[in-house]
Parts: structure tokens; sequence; C-alpha cells
């Protein structure tokens, strides 16, 4: 189960510094849409690396913050790709940006490393999706601020099934058989044989079986908490599914294969994310979106990745860049636009709503509000290459008890557990 995180206030602090360093009166504390605090960055300069695809949205954002604080914000673009390594690899030199836009499972890393700084957003944690906060904190520290989230989700053909959402694993499977697909009722996406647990993730949350277990500030520990009854009662469900029973999951679907056996009508039921569904759409397949259905009893919690704007922990502009990342960029307009720039769902509650007008987009949110994020601790590093292969192992029959505990050892002997 997520746990719920409480956050400081320093707003009130932030503001006075930022007067005094400007040598002004010391100014009120500033809310979203607020001007107060004007002038107090005059002459100062606001590095922002950013994708393409972003950095007009973030751009907008700063026309208003340059007009109300006389600061200047400088957009540098950068692949995606790269803003991971440069940022670890400047910050220290005092070479890095001020901010950088990122992913959540980064942090560990940054954390680690020394180059993050965390964030005061004080009373606004409340206007946040929860999930997008747990996945950017650490040691009960939030260390940047989300803007966007992204799960998979059931996604079911509705021209085949109807478009009522299944429940459970059980109701689903009764569904496809009932229209005429016992043989191929759900199409389970393993990366061929390379294994997928990412995309498999809620069913064995639906078991109570998590990766790593999460404190009460919603921070990831390093304790595994793949093993016990529970871990053991999951791998016994997909060795059930397998080649050794139901032979519903094979190791042959990879991403194309998966997509073409939904978009071809040749299954009803996948597990994938939003990024599929211009296939399935161009397809002319009319698509239903829902939370992954619990095969163990539990809630089904997926992953969700999480984006959001990381604090240089070498900026000499903190208190001003946390200015503008919280009253600038996560306003409603600010996050509409970056959404409008590419289209995942926003961490602002509000604005998700907004968005969720459409029911695919809808479904994508319901599934993301059951889940959690994606480990962000160093030791998610050591988990990949035994977890994904035990998967395989398991859909082709091996034992198991022995698949599973075997995994379970091998992790937390990587990881030093």
């Amino acid at each position: 189960m997520r746990k719920h995180i409480a956050l400081g206030v320093a707003v009130v602090t932030s503001a006075a510094l930022l007067a005094a360093c400007s040598g002004g009166d010391p100014a009120p504390a500033t809310t979203e849409g607020s001007s107060a605090g004007a002038g107090d960055g005059a002459g100062t300069e606001l590095v922002v690396w950013s994708d393409a695809e972003r950095a007009e949205a973030i751009k907008n954002a700063a026309a208003d913050f340059e007009e109300d604080t006389g600061a200047t914000v400088t957009v540098v673009q950068k692949n995606f790709e790269d803003l991971r390594a440069d940022f670890l690899a400047q910050v220290p030199t005092g070479e890095g940006p001020d901010i950088t836009v990122g992913a959540h499972d980064w942090l560990g890393e940054f954390v680690e490393s020394g180059v993050v700084d965390t964030i005061d957003i004080g009373d606004r944690a409340g206007d946040f999706e929860q999930v997008t906060l747990d996945a950017l904190t650490y040691d009960g520290q939030l260390y940047a601020l989300p803007y966007a989230q992204e799960s998979v989700a059931l996604i079911q053909n509705v021209g085949l099934v109807g478009s009522e959402p299944p429940a459970t694993w059980d109701e689903m499977i009764q569904m496809a058989t009932d229209a005429g697909f016992a043989e191929r009722p759900f199409v389970l996406y393993t990366n061929g044989a390379e294994g997928d647990m990412y995309t498999s993730y809620a069913f064995q949350t639906s078991f109570g079986a998590p990766v790593f277990v999460q404190d009460e500030s919603g921070s990831y520990t390093s304790e595994v908490g793949l093993g016990g009854d529970a871990g053991l009662a999951y791998a016994q469900w997909i060795h059930a599914n397998g080649s050794a029973g139901t032979g519903y999951f094979t190791d042959t679907v990879d991403y194309d294969i998966g997509n073409e056996l939904f978009a071809t009508g040749q299954s009803p039921f996948i597990v994938q994310g939003p990024w599929t569904i211009p296939t399935y759409q161009d397809a002319g397949i009319e698509v239903a979106v829902s939370p992954v259905p619990s095969a163990g009893g539990q809630t089904a919690s997926p992953f969700v990745g999480v984006q959001g704007f990381y604090l240089s922990a070498q900026s000499s502009n903190a208190l001003l860049a946390n200015e503008f990342l919280v009253n600038y960029m996560a306003t409603d307009e600010a996050q509409q636009a970056l959404y409008d720039a590419d289209p995942r769902i926003p961490a602002l509650t509000s604005v998700a709503e907004q968005v969720s007008d459409d029911p695919v987009i809808a479904g994508f949110l319901a599934s993301a509000q059951n889940g959690v994020p994606m480990p962000n601790i160093p030791e998610m590093g050591a988990v990949w290459e035994f977890w994904n292969p035990a998967q395989i192992a398991l859909i082709n029959g091996e034992d198991p008890t022995s698949v599973w505990t075997s995994m379970v050892t091998n992790i937390e002997g990587a990881i030093g557990g």
C-alpha cells in the first residue's frame, strides 16, 4: 500500500531570504499566480535544461516569472537521453544548470551523487497526485517538482468484449472465453524471451509482493519485498498460466507482436501503456481503458513513471529557482502547456482531471491512481537481471518455488541485503 508524505513549509522563510539578498524589504510569502516579491531576482539568470518537446512550455511560464521578478530564464535544449549523464558530470564542476527536466528513477543516483537539492512546495502538496510526490521523494525529502505521470493499464477491444471493465483476472478470462477467445484471452507482453516484469508488475502487487518495501514517508527502503508466501503465490500463478498450465503466457510476445495480436483482434485484452493507443486506433479498434484487474485478491498497483524538475545542489540561486518551480511551473496553465507539448497525464490534480474528459486518458489516470512509483533507489538496478529471467523460466514451466527462491536470494546478495 502506498504511504503518504508530509512536507514542511518554508515559503515565508524563502521569501524573506530572497528579499534580504536583493536589499529590499522582506516580501510576503508567494502563492500561485501571485507577483509578490517582484524584482527580487533582478539581474539574476536561471538556467534550465530541457529537451525540445518541453522547452517552449517552460519558456512561456518563464515569461511571467521574468516580468514579476526581473530575473532571466535561459532554457538550454538537450537530447533527453543526455540529460542524466550530463547533469551528473557537470553539476559537481559548477557548470551545470539550476534546474533540469528528468525522470523520477534518476533520483537515487542523483541524491547519492550529491547533485540535487530538496525543494519546498509548502502547502501545495495537496494539489498534486500523491503518487507523483512519492516518486520524487527520497528518505522522506522531496527533491523535484513533479509535472507528469504515466502507467500501464488494461486495454480492451470494445468490439469483442464490450466496454465494461473486469474487476478480477478470473472475470477477465471469463469475458474473453465467452467471446470466443478461450485459447488467447489475454496478451502478456514479455519483451520476447527477455522477460518484462515492469509491464506485469500490477499482477504481482495484487498478491502483496512489492519489489521493495516503502516506509511511512513513502520512500523506498532496500528491504526486498519479493519473498515469503506472497511472492511464491505470484510465482505459482505465472507458472499456472505458462506452458505447464493454461498456456496463456508465452515467451514469444515482443512489443510488435503484442501490438499486432491486439490490433488485429486476435485477443481482446492487453496490459500496455498510452503510447500504444495510436497503433490500436489507427487499426480501427475501439478501446476502453481501465485499472489492471486483480489476480491475487489485493489492489493491482502498476509502476508509475513520473517526470519532474530537479534543482541542482550547486545552484547559486536555489531560492529563486524554487520560486520559479512552485509558483510558475506548478500552475494549471504551465502544466496544461507541458501536456499539450508531450501528452503525459499531468501531476497537478486539477489539470489531470481536465484532460481526463477523454475516457481513454481517464482510464490511464485511474490505473495510475492505484499505482506506485517504480523504485527510485540505486538498488533497483540490481533487480532486473534476476527478475525478468525468472518470469521467463516460470512461463517455460520451471519449478516456481526453486525459481523464485533463487531469484530473491540473488537479488538480496546483489544489493548486500
